[in-house]
């Protein structure tokens, strides 16, 4: 708090009132709802929800208005609120061969069961402002798209068929839950998916670019991309079966990257894993290339000292919120702190100043 500033606690009231003021904006343009936001900036929301670790698009959605559309601090809202919710209960793990995909590609089979889904996806667009959505109720007319029913089984699994990608080993046991207990490191590879699903988009995007750069042997390709919604499960004692209590979309991405072998392992295809709440294409993608570069030690690879498989490195700020207080609490006031330092460095140009004249003195009388 700005205790300090003239005025105390009065001036904050102010800036609180101010703050107001700017978020509404002009009083003659409507005013933006929960609803709209909801709907209308969907992306947005998505990842409010995907690095707050809350699935609500209600709750993403007054974050993001609250925050005035600054991503992270709607994030930050979204996990303080998280902080005071009850846990009931924890729920099955989601069966993804069961999503109801509204998009699903894939860059390594042109053919694949079910056929490829292009979905609603900005890749075909041109990337030209469309003048006509700013009039209002402006609505180009498209035809409805069904998403794909019944089980969609995996893309990689043709290549698991022939033995040609590496078995993914099982946990054992339940995995640490990341927002209830501290990260420690060495980290296993549940417990760095779960920071990666809930880091900061852009930070993953900049690693995942370096690793295609040269910095990680990452050569990937897009083993299949997905989104749609899926069940979500809770087990009750009571009942002695799971019930379903409703569904949530998420996008998954698997890369297929090559792997020369080893000498307990016959050459073969390896994979990245990228799975997050809501439309998120860029962050699951990403998402699944640093999860591949982490994987060097296990796999027997060389490290070849990219940022993208420092462990401590990428897991220690890739949090957007633990990033963002860090970098802020800079412009609180360090009064005391300064001050301290301004009179160390007056102290030595003192001592330095007083130096060069005994010098001085030192070579006239000489």
């Amino acid at each position: 708090m700005y205790v300090a500033v003239k005025g105390g606690e009065r001036a904050i009231d102010n800036a609180h009132a101010w703050l107001g003021e700017e978020r509404r904006g002009d009083q003659d343009v409507s005013e933006l709802s929960v609803a709209q936001i909801r709907e209308q900036l969907s992306l947005a929301v998505n990842r409010v929800m995907a690095e707050g670790s809350l699935y609500d698009p209600d709750l993403a959605a007054l974050a993001i208005k609250q925050a005035r559309g600054d991503m992270i601090e709607a994030i930050f809202l979204i996990r303080a609120y998280r902080t005071t919710l009850p846990r009931f209960a924890g729920s099955e793990p989601i069966a993804t061969e069961k999503m109801a995909c509204d998009r699903r590609i894939s860059a390594t089979f042109k053919d694949v069961p079910g056929g490829q889904i292009l979905g609603p996806t900005f890749d075909y667009t041109h990337r030209l402002l469309d003048f006509k959505l700013a009039a209002e109720g402006g609505l180009a007319d498209a035809p409805e798209g069904d998403a794909q029913q019944g089980d969609v089984p995996h893309v990689l699994s043709f290549l698991d068929g022939e033995g040609l990608i590496q078995q993914e080993k099982q946990g054992a046991g339940t995995p640490p839950d990341l927002t209830r207990e501290p990260m420690e490191l060495p980290a296993d590879r549940p417990l760095r998916l779960q920071s990666l699903a809930r880091g900061d988009e852009g930070f993953l995007l900049s690693l995942a670019y370096s690793t295609q750069r040269g910095y990680a042997r990452n050569h990937a390709f897009v083993g299949e991309l997905r989104i749609g919604d899926i069940p979500v499960e809770v087990d009750i004692p009571e009942l002695g079966f799971a019930i379903e209590i409703g569904d949530i979309t998420v996008t998954e991405c698997e890369t297929v990257n090559q792997f020369t072998g080893s000498k307990t392992e016959p050459a073969q295809f390896t994979r990245g894993y990228g799975l997050v709440f809501g439309m998120s294409e860029r962050k699951s993608i990403s998402m699944a290339l640093v999860d591949r570069a982490l994987r060097w030690e296990e796999l027997g690879e060389d490290n070849l000292g990219a940022a993208a498989q420092d462990e401590e490195f990428v897991l220690s700020h890739c949090d957007n919120i633990q990033a963002t207080g860090f970098l802020e609490h800079i412009k609180l006031p360090h009064y005391v702190d300064f001050q301290s330092e301004l009179e160390l460095v007056r102290k030595l140009r003192r001592d330095t100043m007083a130096g060069a004249d005994c010098t001085h003195t030192q070579e006239a009388a000489e």
